[in-house]
């Protein structure tokens, strides 16, 4: 079941292309990344779904219905540019926040006090936020994020400022409220990030989307039955079903990428292997998010 669906958006500028009949699913309850390089058109889309602006065509769904104001209450955007009043108070502000998003004041205060417990910031809620360093303003307004508990998050570039326990804080929350059924649209350039927590991916890349689906899936798409083998021994492939791409030989031991051949099998290779050398370590070697990033991106610049 999806809890957005994209259908066919195209967003233009003047005479600037934004989005060019872009269509995805977002299933329910995954981390979702949306990914391109800058200037790909993944922010005016994040602005079209929190209706901030609007497509010149094509539909977005939000839990089955055309998409229509009242569904942002169900939403929490984190943008990449962030903006909290600096001359107002760390509670103070999380109020204010959370009252706009339809919290009572009495629903609002109870969970700005579970989150300042989880966040261990109780001391810091009558500080005014200029008074904060920009990782601890980055914590406050996650917090005014998700404060109400939305359905659908959308995080733009939301360890951007953390000092990498921070960044772990938020990635464990990020976590938790998957965990707890909500779904999270996670926009990054940070791959690494991407491979540690997202389920699913769409890259857009030059207004159109060039690749979407569950992550293992895409990995296993893009795989090329390549095998790193470290081991003792001379090594020396002769069969027609194995390839050797690479290989280096240091003091005895060797570390050699070998490629499957003619429908040959992992074991086949490794078979074959321990009947010569002395096998110390045998490894797929799977395509990261960022090979397959960079890979993709380089095919639409030659299309």
């Amino acid at each position: 079941m999806s809890i957005l669906k994209i259908d066919g958006v195209t967003k233009r500028y003047a005479n600037h292309t934004a989005l060019d009949n872009v269509s995805f699913d977002i299933p329910a309850g995954c981390i979702f990344g949306l990914l391109g390089p800058n200037g790909a058109g993944k922010t005016s889309l994040i602005r079209i779904i929190t209706q901030i602006t609007g497509a010149d065509s094509g539909e977005i769904y939000f839990k089955g219905e055309k998409l229509r104001p009242s569904h942002i209450k169900d939403m929490g955007y984190l943008p990449e540019e962030r903006g909290l009043y600096k001359k107002m108070k760390v509670g103070e502000q999380l109020l204010y926040l959370a009252q706009l998003k339809g919290l009572s004041k009495d629903e609002a205060t109870a969970r700005i006090k579970e989150w300042v417990v989880r966040f261990e910031i109780k001391d810091w809620m009558n500080k005014h936020i200029e008074d904060l360093s920009k990782g601890m303003q980055q914590k406050v307004q996650f917090m005014a994020t998700v404060m109400h508990e939305p359905s659908l998050i959308i995080l733009d570039e939301p360890f951007s400022g953390f000092d990498p326990i921070n960044a772990n804080l938020i990635k464990d929350e990020i976590l938790r409220l998957r965990d707890n059924g909500a779904t999270i649209i996670f926009s990054t350039h940070r791959m690494e990030s991407v491979e540690e927590l997202c389920d699913n991916i769409a890259l857009i890349n030059r207004s159109r989307k060039v690749l979407d689906g569950p992550v293992r899936e895409i990995k296993d798409t893009y795989k090329t039955d390549t095998y790193q083998v470290i081991g003792n021994g001379q090594l020396l492939i002769t069969s027609p079903d194995f390839e050797v791409l690479e290989q280096h030989e240091n003091h005895g031991v060797f570390r050699a990428s070998i490629r499957l051949l003619d429908g040959a099998s992992p074991n086949d290779l490794l078979r074959y292997l321990i009947q010569r050398v002395e096998v110390h370590s045998f490894v797929e070697l799977v395509p990261s998010i960022n090979d397959i990033f960079i890979r993709k991106v380089k095919e639409t610049y030659h299309a």
